[in-house]
């Protein structure tokens, strides 16, 4: 198949960036979306131009690292999937893909597709952790927790950290990230030692690195590659609410 780039280039972070054209004929159906990208640079390479940047690592659609707006949507077409699980099949010849890094004040670009993302680090680090010992694991029912409790929390722990809610919101919001965080701490045990602080120290955070408010449009949860629901964003406004009534209490 015969199709037609247009990639966001942008050298450095002052840099004001621009579309540019690239044509990618003779590209397989059965490949992956960054194997085409692979593709791509290669033959810019043998041309001695510079190949686009964009960000990958595990190929598997586990680690959250392949972050593209392609024709405005966060990874893409298909619903569940991330752009390294996304095929060229879903595509037909001739189209014209539009590739962008996300957009969002708190993820500034570095170069052309790449973003920083380490402010999802930084609200990590505040409160996405538990008071927990280190070393073997414990018996699996040493500590009793329903199957509905576990179920829940699995489902919200499965967040892979993307950021494609972010740029999907018109706010760029990161309530979907942050109540995913927040949920799975919440339905375990472990979780609850620092969970009178969770909620509003992530929160807090959130709004020093400068991502929006939500307004409940559910673009998040409509592109989230591992279709995380928005009931974690209830859950988080609830223990925010909880922490913020209960500050200085025991």
């Amino acid at each position: 198949m015969n199709l037609n780039l247009r990639v966001w280039r942008q050298s450095n972070a002052t840099d004001p960036g621009k579309l540019v054209d690239y044509p990618a004929p003779d590209i397989s159906e059965h490949m992956s979306f960054l194997e085409m990208l692979d593709v791509v640079n290669e033959r810019l390479i043998v041309k001695d131009e510079q190949p686009i940047a964009f960000d990958h690592d595990c190929r598997e659609g586990i680690c959250g690292m392949c972050s593209l707006m392609i024709n405005g949507i966060a990874h893409g077409p298909e619903k569940g999937t991330t752009v390294c699980q996304l095929h060229m099949r879903h595509f037909k010849d001739g189209d014209t893909l539009v590739i962008e890094p996300w957009r969002a004040r708190a993820f500034p670009v570095v170069r052309d597709l790449v973003v920083d993302r380490s402010s999802f680090d930084r609200i990590m680090q505040v409160g996405g952790f538990v008071s927990a010992n280190t070393g073997n694991a414990p018996d699996g029912n040493a500590i009793p927790i329903s199957k509905v409790e576990a179920d829940l929390a699995m489902d919200a722990a499965a967040c892979i950290g993307c950021g494609a809610c972010v740029a999907s919101c018109k706010n760029a919001s990161a309530m979907l990230f942050v109540g995913a965080k927040v949920s799975q701490f919440l339905h375990l045990p472990q979780g609850h030692p620092e969970r009178k602080s969770r909620a509003s120290n992530m929160v807090a955070a959130m709004d020093h690195e400068g991502f929006g408010n939500c307004t409940n449009q559910y673009e998040c949860e409509a592109v989230c590659p591992k279709e995380i629901s928005v009931s974690v964003i209830s859950e988080l406004n609830r223990e925010y609410t909880r922490a913020t009534l209960t500050s200085g209490s025991d």
